[in-house]
């Protein structure tokens, strides 16, 4: 009988690439894989060749839904076939360790970030401290763990005396191909793909556009600002120059991404979570080959600096932001480095090192 792993996340699954291409990678290497998270009013449906379940929530935000969440998926933990239990972030770990002591069962856990330390939290010391103390009681007892980042697993690593390992979120290795799925009769296309949460730089990029001739930022994704970005552009008047797309599903994704001149990678340093992040992104523009500005942050600056795939940039002022990217528009750099590049950073090679930590 195959090894049955359960993996668990607090997203809807539909947007989460980390943790599909995770399932994936685990089903075409003979694992029986149910993939676990939630449902929301506007969550778009997941098809996938292996088992999935995603709760119904009563309470969707605050402390509530992450009692609830854990709650629900301490008992589906309890009482179902597994061998494997595989955590992703802190948010789903107390469920995961107390079923795994509880039945004995391998735990294996993935931060995706530095929990505590998201913008989030800034503001809110004691719910702050109420994930400290989360992970400062399971974390030390972690013996199979992996993180992001090498800067995040370091810190990790040297906190509770562990063994970390990096499996970075890169994507699938692509052929290259341009779709002109996004044309806005002949304009350059600045791009933003993520989730539309603070301190991700998109006020910066809407005050500078009236600044940017013959361009348009097009924002891909949703989250918590999203109506908040969309009043700015309005106030100032840039129906035309500032579009916004929605959520669209990673296999779909590419398309749009491989059409853009520019994609964007900027993060406001509110906390050690964004200062130490490698977002996914910047790896997504090297697959479609599209060059990067992005924030001079430490392993954001190793990417972009060895493999020369940008600009790094740490004045977000309206008029530095726009000289900038003109500047990018009217010289690109030249890419045909990323088609070497691309074969390097793809998921086909971070999943070796994920399987020898689960096969482990």
């Amino acid at each position: 009988m195959k090894k049955r792993i359960i993996i668990s996340v607090t997203s809807d699954l539909a947007t989460d690439r980390r943790v599909l291409k995770t399932a994936d990678s685990c089903h075409k290497n003979g694992y029986d894989v149910l993939l676990v998270g939630r449902k929301l009013k506007k969550s778009l449906p997941v098809h996938t060749p292996f088992a999935t379940k995603r709760f119904r929530l009563l309470f969707n935000r605050s402390a509530l839904f992450y009692a609830e969440y854990n709650i629900r998926l301490f008992f589906l933990l309890l009482f179902s076939r597994a061998d494997i239990l595989l955590s992703n972030d802190t948010d789903t770990l107390p469920a995961n360790y107390f079923a795994s002591r509880i039945r004995r069962k391998k735990l294996v856990f993935d931060a995706h970030e530095l929990f505590p330390e998201v913008p989030e939290l800034t503001n809110r010391p004691k719910v702050k401290r109420i994930w400290e103390k989360i992970e400062n009681r399971i974390f030390p007892k972690l013996k199979h763990s992996y993180t992001v980042c090498r800067s995040i697993a370091d810190y990790y690593n040297l906190k509770y005396g562990i063994n970390m390992q990096v499996v970075r979120n890169v994507p699938y290795y692509r052929e290259f191909s341009k779709t002109g799925i996004l044309s806005y009769s002949g304009k350059k296309i600045i791009l933003y793909q993520g989730a539309l949460n603070i301190g991700r730089g998109l006020e910066w990029i809407i005050n500078a556009m009236p600044l940017i001739e013959n361009a348009v930022f097009v924002i891909i994704g949703d989250g918590d600002i999203r109506h908040q970005l969309e009043k700015q552009a309005e106030n100032l008047n840039l129906s035309e120059k500032v579009v916004f797309l929605g959520k669209i599903s990673g296999d779909e994704l590419y398309k749009y991404t491989s059409d853009a001149d520019i994609g964007l990678c900027l993060l406001d340093n509110r906390g050690l979570s964004y200062y130490f992040s490698l977002p996914n992104r910047i790896f997504d523009y090297i697959q479609a080959r599209v060059p990067v500005l992005a924030s001079d942050f430490p392993e954001i600056s190793k990417i972009v600096t060895h493999y020369n795939t940008g600009k790094l940039i740490d004045n977000y002022a309206p008029e530095y932001l726009a000289e900038t990217i003109s500047e990018m528009l009217e010289n690109p750099i030249d890419t045909q480095h990323f088609d070497k590049i691309s074969k390097e950073l793809c998921w086909e090679n971070e999943e070796k090192i994920l399987l020898r930590i689960i096969e482990k």
